[in-house]
């Protein structure tokens, strides 16, 4: 599948996939757990449910207090009783490099023994202290007059790996895979969308601590960034600015009623953050355009529980003049919806792509 990335604590050990893997969305505000099933009609939800995290327990990636954030996992196995152990997880942030570079062309071999000197000069970490891999996305050998190929690699540093790891398997679970959430997001994208090879699509998975976007073209990564601001920026503002409890500032940046307070008092604050998340976006895409053969972008599809902050996607669509659609991880995969409310389905449909995605994921994958 394409954009699956291995990045284990062991080498590179593939495996025949045996039964379905559960992908484990850890985020900063909710633990996201989805399994799947491969029938003759297409993928199923086997199981789905999402825990909150207590507040501060991880920061901006970092597991904080690794006991409470794997009893959050701990129960949110127990709540949606799913049985299997194996379980696919993501990073994001400053813990992760992506970065498309341009090698010699070479074979496979000859890649594989030389991939962690090329990325040593790449890499702002010591490659001693990160797990590397690797996927070719573009190499013509059939070319006579082709002698380079673009490769993506991926660093993640160890510490981190071996943080989610621990507070998985201190939940009685199996941490197989580590993927990247840029990666699990374009995985949900391909199940559910297809892959268009004339549209170069952005994907923006904006959560409560990090916004994840992934640019995409005919199945292949073009750019990823993720940037260190999400949907606590609103509620902290709204907080500040007005005097809010947390609850009551969460409540209101989704435009729902909170006594005392209008919508009107707390739009500018609302649009104050909103524009800075906007200018992030904005650096991306001018990121991608100085990098891209082409500075062509012809939709934008957007995901995560800030995406439902009142007015951001109106504004997403009014600053960039495309087509945005909010991602739906559940288009082409059969969801018995009738256990949930309708809130609850709004929720986990906003919510649940990089957990959708981990959860395509498998063991032999890259």
């Amino acid at each position: 599948m394409a954009g699956s990335f291995w990045l284990s604590e062991a080498e590179s050990v593939f495996f025949s996939r045996t039964k379905s893997l559960v992908g484990l969305d850890i985020g900063s505000s909710a633990v996201k757990a989805v399994e799947l099933r491969l029938t003759t009609n297409g993928y199923k939800v086997a199981a789905i449910g999402t825990e909150a995290v207590p507040p501060d327990s991880i920061v901006d990636g970092s597991i904080i207090d690794g006991g409470v954030v794997a009893d959050v996992i701990r129960q949110v196995f127990e709540k949606t009783k799913i049985k299997t152990k194996e379980v696919v997880a993501s990073l994001s942030g400053n813990a992760v490099i992506v970065k498309k570079i341009t090698l010699p062309l070479m074979s496979d071999d000859e890649l594989a023994e030389s991939i962690y000197w090329e990325a040593e000069q790449y890499i702002p970490f010591d490659i001693q202290d990160v797990n590397i891999d690797y996927q070719v996305i573009e190499a013509v050998a059939d070319d006579p007059n082709q002698d380079t190929m673009d490769v993506l690699l991926v660093a993640a540093k160890k510490e981190k790996i071996a943080d989610y790891s621990a507070v998985i398997s201190q939940a009685g679970r199996v941490p197989v895979v580590v993927d990247v959430d840029a990666f699990a997001l374009q995985n949900a994208y391909e199940i559910n969308y297809g892959i268009d090879m004339s549209q170069v699509v952005v994907l923006v998975n904006a959560g409560a601590s990090a916004m994840n976007i992934n640019i995409i073209e005919g199945g292949q990564s073009l750019f990823t960034r993720d940037i260190s601001l999400g949907g606590n920026a609103y509620t902290e503002a709204l907080q500040t600015d007005l005097s809010l409890s947390f609850e009551d500032a969460d409540l209101l940046k989704r435009g729902l009623p909170v006594e005392g307070v209008s919508m009107e008092e707390a739009l500018p604050t609302i649009l104050n953050v909103t524009e800075n998340l906007l200018l992030e976006i904005e650096k991306t895409f001018d990121f991608f355009k100085a990098t891209a053969a082409s500075d062509r972008i012809d939709q934008l599809f957007v995901s995560g529980g800030a995406a439902g902050v009142e007015g951001f996607v109106d504004a997403l669509e009014a600053r960039f003049d495309l087509p945005i659609s909010h991602f739906d991880p559940f288009r082409q995969i059969a969801f018995d919806t009738k256990q949930f409310s309708q809130e609850q389905r709004q929720e986990l449909v906003a919510t649940s792509a990089v957990a959708v995605g981990l959860a395509l994921r498998e063991e032999d994958d890259r």
